[in-house]
């Protein structure tokens, strides 16, 4: 998946737009948000109404061309992103065209692909049966397929022991950790999460995001949202490994999807709180697609974005 060529066709020509304020040497090459030090005019392009700035509209090209234009600035600043990837035993499940986990590492090569300039960095805390696992951050492609070889030999579907760590533990574990301000990914189904109580992964996310630009990519399968009418079922719980008989009734199913669309309207209503977008990959899509839509629709609003939210962007969120 991570050397998939009709990936890299079509992410190639993106970019995560970060709209926080970096730290680092001056070496990596981002699209910015405002002149400053370590800024550069970068390339000019038509103005889009109600996205672009008018203060960075460029009047030479504009005059030559007689169309609006706008220069982009190119900050020259080093990004280091980290990524959270949820290997929990509920990921190893899937019932349309691949299982939630390769979606995830999917999402992860992605988000590398495309936040990974000249001098950049990439690092990932992993949360594996029941421990923190950390991969160091490192640029270049050699460290990338390296890590991604890591993640296919992983091994899947141990239930967790008791005293296995949790998706909040996780999340603790990288907002504890000091470093230069830049991306953060959760990557993860959030199926941790109660409906009648705050996610405990909720408030160390918001500090997470307090600091740096963070972004959530929540994992579905399409089973997890409705069952289908096939009678008595035997049902396993990945978690812990316990088993129960269940015969699927349309009353079942009915209360299921209920519990089920409520727990979906939780998660999102955290993330919200939390000051999180969303991206939302499903097994039975094309994951590719819906995360260049995501990315597309970032750009175009993360200027905006930034004017009205000095602190962060807004949340956004990709059904």
């Amino acid at each position: 998946m991570t050397t998939d060529p009709g990936a890299h066709a079509a992410l190639r020509h993106l970019t995560l737009t970060v709209t926080r304020r970096l730290q680092g040497l001056l070496h990596g090459e981002h699209l910015g948000l405002y002149a400053g030090p370590g800024s550069e005019p970068g390339d000019a392009r038509p103005y889009q109404p109600g996205e672009d700035d008018v203060r960075r509209m460029d009047w030479a090209v504009t005059a030559r061309t007689t169309h609006p234009h706008v220069r982009d600035l190119v900050s020259d600043r080093e990004l280091q992103t980290w990524t959270l990837l949820d290997l929990s035993a509920s990921m190893d499940f899937g019932t349309a065209h691949t299982e939630k986990r390769d979606v995830a590492i999917g999402a992860l090569a992605a988000v590398t692909l495309l936040t990974q300039r000249i001098g950049d960095r990439n690092g990932a805390h992993f949360l594996h049966q029941g421990r923190i696992l950390r991969w160091p951050a490192h640029s270049g492609t050699g460290a990338h397929l390296a890590m991604m070889a890591t993640l296919a030999r992983a091994p899947r579907g141990a239930p967790a022991p008791d005293t296995a760590l949790r998706l909040a533990d996780a999340v603790t574990d990288l907002s504890r950790t000091r470093r230069r301000r830049g991306l953060r990914v959760v990557i993860s189904d959030f199926l941790d999460t109660s409906t009648d109580a705050t996610p405990t992964w909720e408030a160390p996310l918001r500090r997470l995001a307090s600091v740096h630009q963070t972004l959530a990519i929540e994992i579905v399968d399409p089973r997890e949202l409705d069952l289908p009418a096939i009678g008595l079922v035997t049902m396993t719980d990945p978690e812990t490994g316990r088993t129960r008989q269940v015969h699927l009734n349309e009353t079942v199913r009915e209360r299921y999807a209920a519990a089920a669309a409520q727990q979906r309207d939780a998660i999102a209503a955290a993330l919200r709180r939390a000051g999180v977008p969303r991206l939302r990959l499903r097994t039975d899509r094309d994951w590719i697609r819906d995360t260049a839509r995501f990315v597309i629709t970032q750009r175009r609003t993360a200027h905006r974005l930034a004017r009205h939210t000095p602190t962060g962007p807004a949340a956004h969120t990709q059904t």
